[in-house]
This record gives structure tokens, C-alpha cells and sequence, in this order.
């Protein structure tokens, strides 16, 4: 049986931009359930294609000439869609709206 609780990447740095900070404050969300959501492998609301690509970019985690960005989809209780991507390299993780990206 496998731990979906279970990071299955490093986030890097984590950093918010103003329209994520934004979106939190009005739905009064902390990103921290968001973060755990992305980086235990629930992506959100993207297409199975999208969720296939975010398999394959963990798929080799470590080796960093295999390795690629990964993205989720999240609405807040509000009902705003933020963007949650991490970059290839595992640098840094963004929290952003898709107006900002």
C-alpha cells in the first residue's frame, strides 16, 4: 500500500505573489494545505494529460537532467483558482494566480 501523505518532491523556496497573497486573505486560507495538497501528489483541478505530465516530472526525482516543473490547480473557498508550480530544478515553488503567471 502506498502513503499518498508522503512528499513525493522538494518544494525549494516558497514564495507567494501578491495575488495569491490576495486570494488567501479573502478566502482566510493559509497556503500550508494547498503546499501539502501539491507536493503529496494531489494536483488539483488539471486534466488527466496535465496530471500524467506532473507524474512523469517526479518520476525521477533526484536526477536533475529527468526532472521537470510540476503544477497544480487549486480553487480556494471562494472559489478562486490559484496556481501552485514548482520549478524543474526543485529551486523554488511559486503560489500565484493564473493572470500572474
Amino acid at each position: 500500500m502506498t502513503n499518498h501523505n508522503r512528499p513525493k518532491f522538494k518544494l525549494g523556496k516558497t514564495v507567494i505573489t501578491p495575488g495569491g497573497i490576495d486570494a488567501l486573505s479573502k478566502s482566510n486560507q493559509l497556503p500550508d494545505p494547498f503546499l501539502n495538497r501539491h507536493i503529496t501528489g494531489d494536483w488539483g483541478d488539471i486534466c488527466q494529460e496535465d496530471a500524467e505530465l506532473n507524474n512523469q516530472a517526479i518520476a525521477h526525482e533526484g536526477e536533475e537532467d529527468k526532472q521537470m516543473r510540476v503544477m497544480s490547480v487549486y480553487k480556494t473557498n471562494k472559489n478562486e483558482t490559484i496556481w501552485i508550480i514548482t520549478e524543474w530544478d526543485r529551486s523554488v515553488t511559486t503560489i500565484l494566480l493564473p493572470n500572474e503567471y
